[in-house]
């Protein structure tokens, strides 16, 4: 490779998560040329310190917790989780850190990967820096689409990086348990890790700035994540900021505003994402450096008819599912665009909920909190659903009332909310908290997503005995309140 080799292709592609997979899937399954640019491993954050190691130290948490809330085995799960076997199976999710899986499956759909550093360079131009140094120049007859994601963002405090904090990454790769873990944060890195680091035998300490936890869900979510922590033995101080944190001798010590004093191995700081914008070239086609993207809801960068920003750089739902599918929005709208069809935004194709149209960004969100209780909620919360001026109605029930639940484990303890509009008769927004519930919430999002109207929901018959019963519980509290 030569510096002024170049490359032309009808697309090219920032970022090999799974946001940017998707992307090029759908551009190679509708003929186009494409090229990925990654710079670490191709299945990003999601494969290797997010969404998967993180779910693998998570499910022998839950399922030991599961187990002991089973009548004639519970006697059975005594004592502490093999933690050699849990980060042994973690590391057998993440491919031990290796792509070549991911690599194979790429070259598969016929799309190039570029190893090294791509930088915007001008309109549809990449440069992209190897690692031994040298340059090669991708142009894109069609488009160029941004799937870089999003990065730790850590606090401004003094002397932090010489502290070695953990973010998200080191969190979900630390080889040893550490013997005890400060969490700085409310949110859902923070109480996932607080659940499985406990789990495995550290002793912890969540310290909240806010309220109390998951403060984009419904109140009663954190209030029930809260409450389990705290059982578990999480300590866990709401209403409290970290003013100063310092190494000494290997033990981290962080003082509180309100002058407590914390000592731990390691600390975690779960406070924010940042978008990975500020070395991609954006200076050089108008835009600023470090920025999140805004985009249409064909995922197309405001300003630009050629540059797609996708996936949790544009700051719409930074989630893992909804990049990939505001991946394979984009991916059809980029097409359509190709091929010269009338192109989204004009007649039925930019209309909501259109083949060419992210409308479940802003309707339709899913989410599940694999802690212990789960949560899981989709759509619009009661206070989301009321500052949107929408008339609404929350209607709660306690999955105790559910004969489904009970079977599922003794005690079982949870609760479901539906937030209803009253002028439509649909549903806003659903959420569920209790054992299980993940595998719950995709009913709620195909009630909402497709609005679906109450009247028709009477029709949608759970079977007994299910947990899925709370929706005629719910259905009837509505119709009784």
């Amino acid at each position: 490779m030569t510096e002024t080799e170049t490359n032309l292709y009808d697309v090219v592609v920032l970022g090999a998560g799974p946001v940017g997979e998707n992307v090029a899937d759908r551009t190679r399954a509708a003929g186009l040329t494409t090229a990925v640019v990654e710079s670490e491993l191709v299945g990003g954050e999601c494969s290797y310190w997010a969404c998967m190691p993180s779910k693998a130290l998570l499910r022998p948490v839950i399922a030991r917790a599961d187990a002991r809330r089973v009548p004639g085995l519970a006697h059975l799960v005594h004592g502490s989780l093999d933690t050699a076997a849990v980060l042994a199976h973690r590391d057998r999710k993440t491919s031990g850190w290796n792509d070549d899986g991911q690599v194979a499956w790429l070259d598969g759909i016929g799309a190039d990967l570029h190893r090294g550093h791509g930088r915007l360079s001008g309109e549809r131009t990449v440069t992209v820096t190897a690692p031994d140094g040298g340059e090669r120049t991708l142009t894109a007859r069609h488009a160029v689409a941004v799937c870089t994601g999003t990065r730790a963002q850590l606090p401004p405090l003094p002397g932090l990086a010489d502290v070695r904090p953990w973010t998200s990454r080191e969190a979900t790769s630390a080889k040893t348990a550490p013997a005890r873990l400060i969490v700085v944060g409310g949110s859902v890195v923070a109480v996932e890790m607080a659940t499985a680091w406990r789990a495995l035998g550290s002793e912890v300490t969540v310290l909240v700035r806010g309220k109390g936890l998951l403060p984009r869900m419904e109140p009663f979510a954190g209030e029930l994540v809260a409450e389990a922590l705290t059982e578990a033995g999480v300590v866990l101080r709401t209403g409290t900021s970290v003013e100063s944190v310092t190494r000494q001798d290997g033990v981290v010590v962080a003082v509180t505003d309100q002058g407590d004093r914390f000592e731990a191995d390691e600390i975690l700081f779960a406070t924010g994402r940042a978008p990975r914008t500020d070395d991609l070239g954006l200076d050089t086609v108008g835009l600023e450096p470090g920025s999140w993207l805004s985009v249409d809801d064909s995922l197309r960068v405001t300003g630009t008819d050629w540059l797609y920003a996708v996936g949790d750089v544009n700051h719409r739902a930074l989630l893992t599912h909804q990049g990939k599918y505001q991946a394979r929005i984009a991916g059809a709208a980029i097409a359509a665009r190709a091929g010269g069809a009338p192109g989204p935004g004009s007649g039925q194709d930019g209309e909501p909920w259109g083949p060419h149209t992210a409308t479940a960004d802003h309707h339709a969100v899913p989410q599940v909190v694999f802690t212990d209780p789960e949560a899981a909620a989709v759509g619009l919360s009661l206070a989301e659903a009321e500052q949107a001026g929408h008339r609404v109605r929350a209607v709660d029930v306690e999955f105790s009332s559910v004969a489904g639940a009970g079977l599922y484990a003794d005690g079982y303890k949870g609760r479901a909310r539906m937030v209803v509009d009253l002028e439509r008769e649909i549903l806003r927004g659903v959420t569920f908290v209790g054992p299980g519930v993940g595998e719950l919430i995709h009913s709620a999002t195909i009630a909402v997503a497709g609005e679906v109207p109450l009247s028709r929901l009477w029709h949608a018959v759970p079977s007994y005995p299910t947990i899925s019963e709370v929706w005629l519980r719910l259905l009837e509290a509505f119709r009784d309140a």
